[in-house]
């Protein structure tokens, strides 16, 4: 469908929700929305902090959603994965569990399903960083505002922050007692509980204390188990503590504890590969070709376990009338354990695959900011980061691997084992090949320590013209060391080695048989059809079979296993009010992230340390560090330990308006990135590089029409232009389905849309004594985009969300609410099946959640 006849269903299907609610408005409160009373002056001024300043919306020279509380409410929003429909430029996938959370900005982004690869959109909560994925997708809080500042960010907040910010600002604990309970009530038997309380009990200390409660069944069938998969069971408390023993002194200490239960993720078939006969063979089951099913076949549920808990402390200290002191100490935990049937299939091939995860992480900001009357003022401050990882995970086969094995060869697999086994000396004691209980077991250690120091510096040389530079100067240094091994022996065979042990030749001289004019290599040559004895190697139709070879740990003689990164980011911009109602920006800023190491069976050597080979081949392998100092393997290929840095630049030109019943927000921009982090699933693991160079041209723009202050319509819209300008170590689907380097320059990045506009309103009607009737319905729509390289499947994406409230004078509110009520079909991402060569595997799209809430404040 085009995008004109899509932007003219986005309309009609808002129309139509608005129409049906008597009226609505969009659940997205951007830079020029007006907010919830607890936000707004009288005039409907919007205040930002993720600046490190309070400034307001209006005032901040950043582009910059900001959604409120009541937003997020009437949309009935429960975790970050879902704010994604309030804001157009945002994208969040949730990835094979429910600890791999994606976040991307204008169309920049990465991080999940891998610990070891660092975030490009940071995430902070109340002020403190939220390094990783499992920390970052628990239930809001009691929140104030949600605050989405796109493209770089490095200059304020360092390393992770290349593509953008998500910073979540929670409500402080009142010297006021109030609180307030939710109960919602879905299809699915979702069940959601909230509940907090604050108040004082002392004259400068008050506390708040809230919980949630999040379950609901899952949507996709586990047909042969009789069970169900994409479930929510979660819960969460939180604790607060505000100080304020002068005026000029404000502590608030807060600390958290949330745990996720579920059963993650369901996968559909996408395309039934050649190997699905052997399956089938098996007794296996797959819903064949079925994209969008929300049936799939397992032989265990999935193991989604994860607790994350923290504690923080802030101080806020005026040291004078125009000096302010600003201290926020921080430390996270995330305990993770994880299994997954990866094959999703109900013929047992992969027995096991568990990840046991925990990570600790330890933060402290320190920054002086000033707030003078005159044309200067700074910010100047330090951030110390220190984390440490330790993934302890395994992949087991299961007890249908070794029949399995055996239909891909034709029955090869087994009749030939006596005969390998023979050739390579294994005894009898060594358990048959592909055994159930036989894989890989991996123990990663990681160690990241940085540093910054940052300050921005504005200068107001005219009225109304700000000049504003910033710098961030940091250190990276990471350290990882692996112990992991395999007990798969078939996988450590060298096929060409046992060529040599039954005796075919390395080489066969020219002139050897009649009309032979080069030498042959028989060794390293497959047989075909009617190859004479020899004159080939009849063990390497075997290499497709070698699943889990055996893995050079590091650090070691030649790989240290520890990297140094420092980068020097900036911002120059320029700001200036035309009036007090309209002001525009213009800005250059550059961006960094350091290196992100692969903690994945796929951290192989890089090619500039090992040439892969076997000793028995002819010619023989070249020298290398590795085969020098002894280390080589038997079937050690190459691939990446690491990532190199990402650096980001951005050149951004924005204007913002403010009238009476009239606001909009216009940004137009380019992003470039050099060494993007790609990060690729092959089907049994992950290819972790750089490209070279990665662009993008936009614009976002918003407008909202206020005719009332109870009436309000938004319009949201972002350009986005994407392409890959270098990028010659990429990977791509070929013709078989199956993941291979390609060259990838020139072409579109894939997950990224075009073009995304978000639609709606929200309209409060006065009922009489003080209730109110509160009408909301939001729409979003991106426009199609392509799933992965080389495959023809796009997926276009729309979500419809609207609700009825009843809001009493007494703080009783009641609700009828549905999110995705159209329903669209979509696979937001297809991968190579795992074990399965040939075979495609995506993510169904959700159903439609509807239900009815009630609230009540007091």
């Amino acid at each position: 469908m085009k995008l004109g006849n899509r932007l003219i269903k986005a309309t009609m299907l808002s129309t139509i929700s608005i129409a049906s609610l008597g009226l609505g408005t969009i659940a997205h409160a951007q830079d020029t929305a007006p907010q919830a009373e607890e936000e707004a002056s009288e005039d409907d001024v919007i205040i930002v902090t993720a600046t490190k300043r309070e400034q307001t919306l209006q005032d901040v020279p950043i582009s910059v959603s900001v959604t409120s509380a009541e937003t997020i409410e009437r949309s009935q929003v429960r975790d970050l994965i879902d704010l994604q429909t309030l804001v157009p430029s945002l994208k969040v996938g949730q990835l094979q569990s429910s600890a791999n959370t994606n976040f991307i900005i204008r169309g920049f982004g990465n991080g999940a399903n891998n610990s070891g690869i660092e975030p490009s959109v940071g995430v902070f909560i109340d002020g403190v960083y939220r390094s990783r994925s499992a920390a970052q997708i628990g239930d809001l809080a009691n929140i104030q505002r949600v605050e989405v500042l796109r493209g770089p960010q490095s200059t304020l907040f360092g390393k992770n922050a290349s593509a953008g910010i998500i910073s979540i600002v929670t409500k402080e604990p009142q010297f006021e007692f109030g609180g307030g309970v939710e109960v919602s009530y879905g299809n699915y038997d979702a069940l959601v509980v909230k509940a907090n309380v604050t108040g004082p009990i002392a004259d400068t200390l008050a506390v708040s204390l809230e919980g949630n409660y999040n379950k609901r069944d899952g949507y996709v069938d586990v047909v042969n188990l009789g069970t169900k998969s994409n479930d929510r069971n979660r819960w969460g408390v939180r604790g607060q503590i505000l100080w304020e023993p002068s005026d000029l002194v404000k502590v608030r200490l807060i600390a958290d504890y949330d745990k996720i239960n579920e059963i993650c993720c369901g996968v559909a078939n996408v395309f039934n590969g050649p190997t699905g006969a052997a399956i089938a063979a098996l007794g296996g089951n797959i819903d064949r070709n079925d994209p969008f099913s929300h049936e799939t076949f397992q032989n265990f549920e999935s193991v989604n376990n994860i607790k994350n808990y923290g504690f923080s402390g802030q101080v806020d200290w005026d040291l004078t009338d125009a000096i302010s002191l600003t201290s926020i100490s921080a430390y996270r935990a995330v305990r993770s354990f994880t299994n997954q049937d990866s094959d999703f299939t109900s013929a047992d091939l992969i027995g096991n695959n568990q990840a046991d995860t925990a990570i600790n992480t330890y933060t402290q900001e320190l920054r002086v900011a000033s707030d003078f009357d005159g044309m200067f003022n700074f910010l100047l401050g330090g951030f110390y980061f220190k984390e440490d990882i330790d993934i302890q995970s395994q992949l087991l086969f299961g007890r249908d691997f070794r029949n399995y094995a055996n239909l891909l060869s034709g029955g090869a697999y087994i009749a030939n084992e006596p005969l390998l086994r023979l050739l390579n000396g294994i005894p009898a004691t060594v358990a048959p090949f592909g055994s159930q209980g036989l894989g890989r077991f991996e123990n990663f250690d990681y160690k990241n320590t940085a540093w910054s120091i940052f300050g921005q510096v504005d200068l107001e040389l005219t009225d109304g013209l700000t000049l504003t530079g910033g710098f961030n100067y940091t250190k990276d240094r990471k350290a990882v060391a692996s112990n992991n091994s395999t007990t798969d022996t078939f996988s450590t065979i060298d096929l060409i080695q046992t060529a040599a042990n039954a005796g075919i030749p390395g080489t066969i001289p020219a002139g050897t048989f009649p009309g032979q004019t080069t030498a042959l290599f028989p060794r390293t040559t497959p047989c075909t059809t009617g190859a004479p004895a020899g004159t080939c190697n009849p063990f390497l139709g075997f290499r497709p079979l070698q699943f889990l070879p055996a893995f050079l740990n590091f650090p070691n003689a030649v790989e240290s296993g520890k990297t140094r990164d420092s980068d020097l980011s900036y911002t120059l911009r320029a700001n200036y009010k035309f009036s007090d109602r309209i002001s525009g920006y213009i800005t250059y800023a550059t961006g960094f992230k350091a290196t992100s190491f692969n903690l994945s069976t796929d951290s192989r050597p890089f090619p500039t340390d090992f040439i892969p080979g076997s000793p028995a081949q002819v010619p023989a392998p070249a020298a290398s560090p590795i085969r020098s100092a002894g280390l080589a393997l038997n079937n050690l290929t190459t691939g990446t330990r690491f990532a190199g840095p990402e650096d980001a630049v951005v050149y951004e030109l924005g204007l913002k308006g403010q009238f009476d019943g009239f606001g909009f927000n216009l940004a137009l921009f380019k992003q470039v990135l050099k060494g993007f982090q790609s990060n690729v699933f092959s089907g049994t693991g992950f290819v972790l590089g750089n490209a070279e160079k990665q662009s993008t041209r936009g614009m976002e723009i918003d407008a909202t029409i206020s005719p009332t202050r109870d009436l309000n319509f938004t319009v949201s819209y972002t350009y986005l232009d994407p392409k890959f300008d270098k990028f010659t170590g990429g990977s791509a689907f070929n013709a078989t389905n199956n993941i291979v380097p390609t060259d990838l320059t020139g072409r579109t990045p894939t997950g990224i849309s075009k073009h995304s506009v978000s639609v709606g309103g929200t309209y409060n009607i006065e009922v009489g004594g003080g209730n109110r009737l509160v009408l909301h319905s939001d729409y979003q729509l991106n426009s199609a985009y392509q799933i992965a390289q080389g495959l023809p499947f796009k997926a276009a994406i729309e979500s419809l969300n609207a609700s009825v409230s009843f809001a009493m004078e007494n703080g009783l509110e009641l609700s009828l609410w549905g999110r995705n009520l159209t329903e669209p079909k979509y696979n937001p991402v297809i991968f190579a099946s795992v074990a399965q060569s040939g075979s495609l595997s995506g993510y169904p799209p959700p159903p439609r959640f509807y239900g009815a809430s009630a609230k009540f404040k007091f």
